[in-house]
């Protein structure tokens, strides 16, 4: 079977829309299932719709990338959009054009061509998805690197390049799951124009020409399909193989924040997506709400049913247990102590179990595992606090959901290699974390701990959790016996216990 390409495509006798050649437009951080199933599938409506005629070049945030397999289909790639939309299911097919190339900046070339495009007279708008551990100023990058390390640096590299080359300034679209990820973003970038000495000329090109702009992003993206049969009958009926074939939910919301101004800059409005991509003054009430409840839902609870013997998401919503520990946490702990529309939050809450239940799609949960440190800091940890402010008491549910953490990272942990730690659940099979190195390297200098230890360790760790938690009252010793109880009982009995 001939793999996807315009040629291939084109004898498999496709008749969907595509658009070969057009200019690149948009500067993207991040090639994963993620943004080419949400990110590039909004720029590919824009074409078909709005004929906004641009292309978006890919750039490997890390070393190790998809840039060689994307290249090798030229940018085209499958993505099935499915779920259920007012009462009816979906299972949509299109094959996105909307990505010219992906780079591998790691490669002096990759870099090379980056520039050349950062140089261009066609590009528009960066984006960017690099996940929670992005956006973060690292005082080792040096502009003379090929590239900087962290993704700020690539960044400040790039609009660097830009403006020595006398090109208008950009739109910077941040997507990253972190508070104010526009805002940090151009902290960042300040903190290294500081630090590299570069002149004022520029710093005011980066915070006057360019605009920088928060954005939150909902679309649920399992990504590629692992069942073996289902791929060689999707091979079968598209007449080409796909390595790349991209899966998400049907739903979708991109709320941009900024001037509204920027709805007349940006090609949605016009391709009539305006209801799914739009501009905001003020997007908090909607990232706090998608955060907490969405984001914090899937931390809250996946570790823990992972351990007792889950696979899937929506198999963890055909379970009492499990079910009812999600929604515990979502309707007495998370949305009473946001100050948003109640109604609006708990009817957000009700389609989140509809969403988690989606019969397509088979969503892992090691894949929702990564980074879980950052993610149940910046998901969980907020409604926990400001629970425990309001109340003057301990969530049950979400102080459960932090001993899961503990123990998803600690369970008869075997070794450290390159991809991870690994650990093993109790159906026997092994499973490897992945996480910051730093991160996976303390747990595995604690892995013979005792519970109290191990609890303490974790807790003090300021470097994870921005404070001592210990400081919490009640929180450690609730934890040692949380943990206890997960490890002599099971994570499916440790939720019973919160209902």
């Amino acid at each position: 079977m001939d793999t996807l390409n315009y040629e291939v495509l084109a004898k498999s006798g496709y008749n969907g829309y595509i658009l070969k050649n057009a200019p690149e437009k948009v500067l993207q951080f991040g090639e994963g299932n993620f943004l080419r199933a949400f990110v590039d599938y909004w720029f590919d409506l824009a074409n078909e719709k709005a004929d906004w005629n641009g292309k978006c070049v890919l750039v490997q945030p890390i070393a190790p990338g998809l840039a060689k397999m994307i290249n090798e289909q030229e940018g085209l790639y499958t993505l099935y959009l499915r779920g259920s939309e007012n009462g009816k299911k979906v299972d949509d097919k299109r094959v996105i054009s909307s990505v010219s190339r992906c780079l591998n900046p790691y490669e002096e070339e990759g870099f090379k061509q980056m520039m050349d495009v950062a140089a261009s007279d066609d590009l528009e708008i960066i984006v960017s998805n690099t996940t929670e551990a992005g956006i973060v100023y690292d005082p080792a990058c040096k502009l003379e690197d090929v590239p900087a390390s962290s993704f700020p640096g690539k960044l400040t590299q790039v609009l660097y390049h830009r403006y020595k080359a006398g090109k208008k300034g950009i739109l910077m679209l941040a997507c990253e799951l972190i508070d104010n990820n526009g805002k940090e973003l151009l902290k960042c970038v300040n903190q290294y124009i500081d630090q590299w000495g570069l002149d004022d000329g520029f710093r005011k090109y980066v915070n006057e020409d360019c605009t920088f702009c928060g954005s939150l992003v909902d679309r649920i993206v399992p990504g590629r399909i692992r069942d073996p049969k289902e791929v060689a009958e999707l091979e079968q009926k598209h007449g080409y193989a796909d390595p790349l074939l991209d899966v998400g939910e049907v739903f979708g919301v991109w709320v941009i924040e900024g001037d509204t101004k920027l709805n007349d800059v940006l090609p949605f409005r016009k391709a009539g997506l305006e209801s799914r991509v739009f501009v905001t003054p003020d997007m908090s009430p909607y990232k706090k709400r998608k955060v907490r409840i969405l984001n914090g839902a899937h931390t809250g609870f996946v570790l823990g049913a992972y351990l007792a013997g889950f696979d899937i998401v929506r198999d963890c919503m055909h379970d009492a247990t499990v079910l009812g520990y999600m929604n515990k946490m979502l309707l007495d702990e998370v949305v009473p102590i946001l100050p948003l529309d109640q109604d609006d939050c708990k009817k957000f809450a009700a389609a989140v179990q509809d969403r988690f239940n989606n019969p397509f799609v088979n969503h892992e949960l090691m894949s929702i595992s990564l980074n879980s440190t950052s993610k149940w800091r910046a998901r969980n940890m907020p409604s926990f606090l400001e629970y425990v402010g309001k109340n003057g008491k301990l969530p049950t549910c979400l102080t459960m959901s932090f001993a899961a953490y503990i123990a998803f990272y600690s369970n008869d942990v075997q070794e450290l290699t390159d991809r991870g730690l690994v650990c093993k659940r109790a159906k026997g099979n092994e499973y490897t974390v992945s996480d910051d190195r730093w991160v996976l390297e303390f747990y595995n200098e604690h892995k013979n701990d005792d519970v109290p230890t191990l609890v303490h360790a974790v807790m003090t760790n300021e470097q994870m959790w921005g404070q001592d938690l210990t400081k919490v009252p009640g929180f450690e010793e609730a934890t040692v016996k949380n943990l206890t109880n997960i490890r002599e009982n099971g994570a499916l009995a440790a939720y019973a216990s919160c209902l």
